[in-house]
Formats: structure tokens, sequence, C-alpha cells
């Protein structure tokens, strides 16, 4: 930034829209490589059997693969919102442009035309 801290950015709409939609791919990619795993481990059953050590196994695998489901299908939705936060952004840029535009506008017509 020059000028005494006044800068210039560009936002494009279109290209945060697009950018959207991809975290939005990846968040439903995502969502179904987590639920792929989670039934392959279910396929597996419970080959620890039911002595002592198995059960003691048995419990701590239940509880660790119930914790990484869980945090995998958290990442999912937290990159989907991201996704929807970026569409909201990119409407928000619009409404902006928008309503300044038509605000220049209306600035420019009381204005006497320029000879």
């Amino acid at each position: 930034m020059s000028n005494g801290g006044a800068g210039e950015f560009l936002i494009k709409p279109w290209e945060v829209r697009g950018e959207g939609r991809e975290f939005e791919k990846i968040s439903n990619d995502f969502a179904r490589a987590a639920q792929g795993l989670e039934q392959g481990l279910t396929g597996l059953g419970t080959p620890w059997g039911g002595d002592e050590p198995g059960s003691g196994f048995g419990t701590e695998y239940t509880e660790a693969q119930g914790m990484l489901l869980a945090g995998l299908n958290g990442l999912a939705d937290r990159l989907g919102k991201i996704g929807t936060g970026l569409h909201t952004m990119a409407e928000s840029v619009d409404r902006a442009d928008g309503e300044v535009s038509a605000d220049l506008a209306k600035v420019d017509a009381g204005r006497p035309p320029v000879v």
C-alpha cells in the first residue's frame, strides 16, 4: 500500500464463486472418502476376539475409530462451509458493486455534461 495507506485491490466474484465450488467439491469428495473408510472398517468386524487382551484392544480401537471418523466428517463439513462463505463473499461484492455503481450514476446524472 502506498499513498498514505490507500491501496487498491480487485475481487472478481466469478472467480470467488469458482473457488467456492471447488471447496464444495473437495468437501463432498472428502465426505465420500470418510464414508468409504467407515464402511471398510465396519466390514472388518471384530477380529481381535473376546478374550481379555482382545476386549481391551477392541475398546480402545472402537473409541479411536469413533474419534477419527468424527474428525474426518467434521473436516468435510468445515471445507463445505468455506465454500459457502466464498459464495456469500461473491454475492456481497456483487451487491456492493451494484450499489456503488447506482450511486455514482445518480451523482453523474445531476452534473452538467462536460464540454
